[in-house]
């Protein structure tokens, strides 16, 4: 037997075929029909503003909205909820990020429109 095949017998034995502890890794079906119901109820907060006037609340709360939905679906659908938190913390420093070079763009360009 050559060393190639011996290394690569090896490598497939120590290979795990599943993650370890699959079940303290994701959550249950229960959770995500919870996490459903609270999306919708959000949602239809948000639908209606449309129909009823907030007054100068509503971008707020239409913001504040949108943070809290796009928090749940981070955590759970993107499962960062269940990893390691330094895929929390490299998410949320690109999100950061790119809210920072938007943020600059933005007041680059209303610099320049006054000028």
């Amino acid at each position: 037997m050559s060393t190639t095949e011996t290394e690569h017998h090896s490598l497939a034995e120590n290979t795990p075929t599943e993650p370890d502890n699959v079940g303290e890794h994701h959550a249950s079906d229960l959770l995500y029909v919870q996490i459903f119901v609270l999306l919708f109820a959000l949602t239809a907060v948000e639908v209606s503003t449309y129909f009823f006037d907030f007054g100068p609340s509503q971008l707020p709360v239409l913001l504040g909205i949108m943070v809290v939905k796009f928090a749940i679906v981070v955590a759970f659908f993107m499962h960062l909820r269940f990893d390691h938190k330094l895929f929390s913390w490299v998410f949320v420093s690109g999100l950061l990020l790119a809210v920072a070079v938007y943020g600059i763009m933005l007041t680059t360009f209303q610099y320049w429109q006054n000028l």
